[in-house]
């Protein structure tokens, strides 16, 4: 009698809590029909060089195409047009301003061509009214200023084409600020006076400053000059990860201070500090080996690359959980609110953990933050809406609008 009644209480424990998940998976599908979804970066655009890819078609591989963004319940997506640091001079400034250029009109084609799922957004009444009309809400950001040289009127220019925010530097220094990577070491001690007359003109033109990626000096002096709320696009914080990637909680606070909002960032090395993975090292290395300089490969052996390197990660590398994307955000909240975090992937650019390896399995961080009692009120502000008010201050700041093209 024992046996029966304990193996009774047994299946009636799991079965609760089948039921407690379901009424989860419910609860987040409901929300995320009721509020608009944003992610604030992803690096899909890399992939448009490849043959025939199309946003439009759902994809095996990779992380983010319109049909896989139906499936998880994100409305709106950044697609970043990004540049790797070059050597600094005209010369290799025109060419990564073209190679830009063409990145953006690459990101208009896919969007034209698949206009029946997808629009280009320029503000958040844009991505309210699209979700509205039942697509996706495209943005566009840049990732790097870089190819801004010394041309300070090539913002405009990428404001025109639909960019909304610019994320200063990437991994190395350039000659708009130092980067929190560079092996160099701080060359401007921050913030150089290119910097300063760049965040002016972004002010001017309501366009968002994106911290992420700059050193802490970088940070500071943003703050000292800009008029309006910054975004950190993808980026999570070094109290629970120690890369010079990630907020300190210093940081946080100043942050908030601005107005500005945390984007957290899904890749697995700002989430965790990994463990050493010797394995992994050495797989790594012998396929960089094998192909050689990956910028000078064609567009077909950059695919291949890409594949082979999936590969490698998916069999050796020890990948963060969603658990931990919301550990982030609880720190976050608890530091300074839930007003000022949201969610920047970097999809495409090596963000993905164990249970959410695409944008198709985005509402398991839905869930995560119902499981730990997170309203739906919170769920908005994180799933967008602190960052659409950021977006909606920085137009309302603007000292005349630029035109679209």
């Amino acid at each position: 009698m024992k046996i029966i009644v304990t193996v009774s209480l047994v299946l009636l424990f799991f079965t609760g809590c089948r039921n407690s998940e379901e009424r989860l998976i419910k609860q987040a599908d409901r929300i995320h029909s009721s509020i608009l979804t944003v992610d604030t970066h992803c690096d899909t655009p890399m992939r448009f060089s490849e043959p025939g890819f199309d946003l439009g078609i759902r994809h095996d591989d990779g992380c983010v195409d319109f049909p896989r963004m139906k499936e998880g319940g994100l409305n709106a997506e950044f697609f970043a047009v990004f540049i790797g640091q070059g050597p600094r001079n005209d010369s290799s400034y025109n060419k990564a301003h073209k190679k830009v250029l063409d990145n953006f009109a690459a990101i208009h084609e896919n969007v034209r061509k698949n206009n029946k799922m997808a629009e280009i957004a320029y503000s958040p009444d844009d991505a309210y009214r699209i979700k509205k009309d039942g697509k996706i809400a495209a943005f566009i950001g840049l990732e790097n200023g870089y190819p801004i040289g010394n041309d300070i009127s090539r913002i405009k220019q990428y404001y025109d084409l639909g960019a909304r925010y610019i994320t200063l530097a990437h991994t190395r220094n350039n000659d708009i600020c130092d980067s929190s990577t560079d092996p160099a070491g701080p060359e401007n001690n921050g913030l150089s006076p290119l910097g300063v007359k760049v965040v002016k003109e972004m002010n001017r033109l309501g366009m968002m400053i994106d911290v992420s990626h700059i050193s802490d000096k970088s940070f500071y002096d943003v703050l000292k000059v800009t008029t309006t709320p910054v975004i950190a696009s993808h980026s999570s914080c070094r109290a629970l990860c120690g890369s010079p990637r990630n907020f300190t909680d210093n940081m946080l606070l100043a942050l908030k201070e601005n107005g500005g909002v945390i984007q957290i960032c899904i890749l697995g090395n700002y989430l965790k500090t990994p463990d050493p993975n010797p394995e992994l090292d050495e797989k790594i290395k012998e396929l960089r080996s094998r192909y050689g300089e990956f910028n000078t490969l064609s567009d077909t052996m950059k695919k291949q690359f890409r594949r082979d390197f999936r590969k490698i990660q998916l069999a050796y590398k020890k990948y963060p959980t969603v658990k931990d994307i919301v550990d982030h955000i609880d720190h976050v909240v608890q530091i300074i609110g839930v007003g000022y975090v949201g969610i920047g992937t970097d999809f495409d650019g090596g963000g993905e953990v164990e249970d959410c390896r695409s944008v198709a399995e985005l509402k398991n961080i839905t869930v995560e933050l119902l499981r730990r009692g997170y309203s739906k009120e919170d769920i908005k502000k994180i799933w967008g809406g602190n960052v659409m008010r950021v977006l909606q201050k920085v137009e309302e700041s603007a000292e005349k609008p630029a035109l679209r093209t």
